[in-house]
């Protein structure tokens, strides 16, 4: 993103934003309600359109390429919206379908196990699973698209210490594997616990960065309760 604003009835809500991704790399965008991470977000998924300058993912620019990085790009939010009469399996071979993707049921099932949801339930109505079992399957309908970037929104709000930590894991390995994520989030912990990189939005302005590995979770809540407080 390079020098990005955007405005909302007269009101600056992202000031000039320049956010550089690392590639193969969990970027976490950390900030508190109102703090622009949505929006934001939503300018990266081509929902809302920036005021002033330019989006670039995977070197594509979003003014001009948005449909080729669509393809590209995985999109996971908080709610996970499945349809709750299909299996998981059905769902995910649905949304496939909806790409124009092809998978054979051994395929399918060979996703949905690679992204972390267990055999005994791919074939149980999704209005009969957990948070974090819709959760791997939204991350599964985003990897069945082999997209190279992910965008997720609070991913672990809602989703008990196993799943989030088996989110965490899940997410390493599509990094491992040549993918690039940005995680938006308000949860210090997993955000500390599952980056690379961290950057602190409030009102709208990208205020720091922080490497993970050079700072603990105490420091980094000290931190942010600061930019919080004043």
């Amino acid at each position: 993103m390079q020098q990005i604003e955007k405005s909302w009835n007269g009101k600056k809500v992202i000031h000039p934003l320049n956010l550089t991704i690392p590639t193969h790399q969990i970027y976490g965008l950390l900030g508190p309600n109102g703090a622009g991470k949505s929006t934001t977000l939503h300018m990266l998924l081509g929902f809302v359109q920036p005021d002033k300058g330019n989006i670039y993912i995977n070197h594509l620019n979003m003014k001009r390429q948005q449909a080729e990085i669509r393809k590209q790009t995985g999109y996971i939010p908080e709610n996970v919206n499945l349809y709750p009469y299909l299996s998981g399996l059905e769902n995910l071979n649905y949304f496939c379908r909806l790409a124009h993707i092809t998978y054979s049921p051994q395929e399918l099932t060979d996703i949905l196990i690679e992204c972390g949801l267990q055999p005994d339930v791919h074939h149980l109505r999704t209005e009969k699973y957990s948070k974090g079992m819709r959760q791997k399957v939204g991350i599964a309908i985003a990897f069945a698209k082999k997209a190279t970037t992910y965008l997720l929104d609070e991913p672990g709000s809602g989703l008990d210490p196993v799943a989030s930590n088996e989110l965490a894991l899940l997410l390493r390995k599509l990094t491992e594997r040549g993918a690039t994520i940005l995680m938006v989030s308000h949860d210090i912990f997993r955000v500390r616990e599952t980056c690379d990189k961290i950057g602190i939005l409030k009102k709208g302005v990208l205020v720091q960065e922080l490497n993970t590995a050079e700072i603990s979770t105490n420091e980094l809540e000290k931190i942010y309760l600061n930019y919080r407080q004043h």
